[in-house]
């Protein structure tokens, strides 16, 4: 794996391009620590002229196989080892895509506030934590990130918004991570009838903690998306289901609202009528 080559004089925003490219979870682990250090003593200034780099390739070409979505199966069995490990490996890779699209909106969008790097950082932090829970339950198994092959969709969603933080906040945290929250229960409920397989309740275990952590990185964007709207004196559900319908998210979108939790994240219930949610109590 390609490592990150560190040094001392790096700044803040060549540190976070490197961890972006680093494919070595770990070296993006230390590289978020210490992107944090600088938040925290206002480090975390942009030089002038600074721009953003667009990136060709996500950092995880270097050892997954990378195919068109219809490619991947749309039915998983969870009674075999390689059912559950295909599973946990679709996680597995949407839990590392989670670490880099944090670190992403930490490195290209410097005129934000400090606030904003340092909870994209926390946010970082967490899925790091859960990619490596998730992958050890994967190696139990006998099976490696990259054994399975793997689509494009969170890497282009975040180049398709790379040019606007207040999209980014509405496609990656409030459709995309939203959309997990309205997900991962329902992988719950499909799990629990083979809970006696001591992997299977590993997997629970760690999907359970995810979950109630995600709720608050939705809660993240969802606050950065309203005070982008603010500065634009955009009204923001109005804003959302524009974006939503330019970039073809609302009639994707076939998962069962997560009413509690996304609310819980802040949205409305007006939102979530016109999402498609059938009860919605303010």
């Amino acid at each position: 794996m390609i490592s990150i080559g560190y040094n001392a004089s790096m700044d803040f925003y060549q540190l976070a391009e490197s961890a972006l490219r680093t494919s070595d979870v770990e070296s993006k682990a230390t590289a978020i620590s210490t992107l944090m250090r600088y938040c925290n003593t206002g480090e975390d200034r942009a030089e002038e002229g600074f721009v953003a780099k667009r990136f060709k390739t996500p950092s995880y070409a270097e050892f997954c196989r990378i195919v068109p979505p219809r490619e991947l199966p749309k039915r998983r069995r969870f009674d075999t080892t390689e059912g559950l490990a295909r599973l946990l490996h679709s996680i597995v890779h949407i839990e590392y895509s989670a670490i880099d699209l944090a670190l992403d909106a930490v490195y290209r969008f410097p005129d934000m506030p400090t606030a904003f790097r340092h909870d994209w950082l926390e946010v970082a932090a967490d899925e790091v934590r859960h990619f490596r829970m998730l992958r050890d339950i994967l190696e139990s198994l006998g099976y490696r990130y990259g054994d399975f092959p793997v689509h494009l969709g969170l890497f282009d969603a975040a180049d398709h918004t790379a040019g606007d933080v207040l999209k980014r906040m509405a496609v990656v945290p409030r459709h995309y991570e939203a959309t997990g929250l309205d997900v991962n229960p329902q992988i719950m409920r499909k799990l629990r009838p083979f809970a006696t397989r001591l992997e299977v309740e590993e997997v629970l275990g760690a999907l359970e903690l995810i979950y109630r952590e995600e709720i608050e990185h939705v809660r993240k964007g969802d606050y950065w998306f309203r005070y982008c709207c603010a500065e634009r004196g955009l009204e923001p559900a109005s804003t959302f289901r524009r974006i939503l319908d330019y970039y073809a998210l609302r009639k994707g979108n076939r998962s069962v609202l997560n009413v509690p939790a996304r609310q819980a994240a802040g949205f409305s219930c007006s939102e979530l009528r016109d999402l498609g949610a059938e009860s919605c109590e303010d």
